[in-house]
């Protein structure tokens, strides 16, 4: 296994979020009991011990209902975990003043990033719900973290469409890091459509083994997307072992594994 990997993508799952019907799909994929989607931060760590995986982004979630994980305890998870899980923080969208409050206040207490989910909220990431957000995130220079291409709950997948939705985006905040989650398929071409127009548009390899990746993504992380494609596994619903299986296949020269692996998400989020 390489050493010293970065996970883009990761969670600490609550008894409230493992119980969210749609998860019932995530098992069924992933051939898992939903005793698995609750780890501790020793469980978490000891399978990036496992894999080579030196550090982790740990995500809150929020959507309509209120926190399936909220702040405060994706902050003591990290706190607990001697400084090898960063936190990723999430927001209320349906309040533009508090979420802004929120990113400044989390931005100063050490989170990287933040997350939201245009699916679980029901909201293409163009909806002037999210502007505020996108602000803030320019503001304390922290990247704007999502998914993209189609859902694995059983939610509609529109929203993961790139163009026109996240192309707004990218318009209208030239200056925003974005970081798509979950490989972007079956949309690959746009994809690379918008790697290649918008220069802080990066993808993450989350909730996919690298061995399943679309050929044309491969294709992207040897050549112009080499330094925009980051390592993740979206834990605990695949480990990093089982996603890094496949690294060797995918022929990549040792500098283009390096950024994959580490070098991309250490700049990006910069740990």
């Amino acid at each position: 296994m390489p050493a010293n990997v970065i996970d883009a993508w990761m969670q600490i799952t609550t008894p409230r979020m493992a119980a969210e019907p749609w998860m019932a799909t995530l098992l069924r994929w992933t051939g898992q009991s939903a005793d698995a989607l609750l780890p501790d931060v020793a469980a978490t760590l000891a399978v990036m011990d496992e894999a080579g995986v030196e550090t982790a982004l740990i995500s809150a979630w929020t959507g309509p209902a209120g926190a399936l994980i909220s702040n405060d305890e994706t902050a003591e998870n990290a706190d607990r975990s001697g400084g090898r899980l960063r936190p990723v923080m999430s927001v209320d969208l349906n309040d533009p003043m508090g979420a802004v409050r929120e990113i400044r206040k989390r931005a100063k207490e050490g989170f990287v990033g933040v997350r939201a989910l245009p699916w679980l909220w029901g909201l293409p990431p163009n909806d002037r719900r999210f502007y505020p957000v996108y602000a803030a995130c320019i503001d304390e220079g922290l990247p704007f973290c999502t998914q993209i291409g189609h859902t694995g709950p059983l939610r509609t997948s529109e929203y993961g469409r790139l163009i026109p939705y996240l192309e707004d985006v990218l318009l209208d905040f030239p200056e925003l890091v974005v970081v798509g989650g979950h490989v972007g398929f079956p949309w690959i071409d746009e994809v690379a459509s918008l790697m290649h127009k918008f220069p802080n548009f990066y993808v993450d390899t989350s909730a996919y083994v690298l061995h399943r990746l679309a050929p044309d993504l491969v294709r992207l992380m040897k050549g112009e997307g080499e330094k925009r494609i980051l390592f993740g596994t979206n834990w605990p619903m695949l480990s990093p072992a089982r996603c890094l299986k496949g690294l060797p296949e995918l022929g990549l020269s040792s500098d283009a594994e390096s950024l994959f692996l580490t070098g991309n998400a250490k700049r990006v989020f910069k740990l």
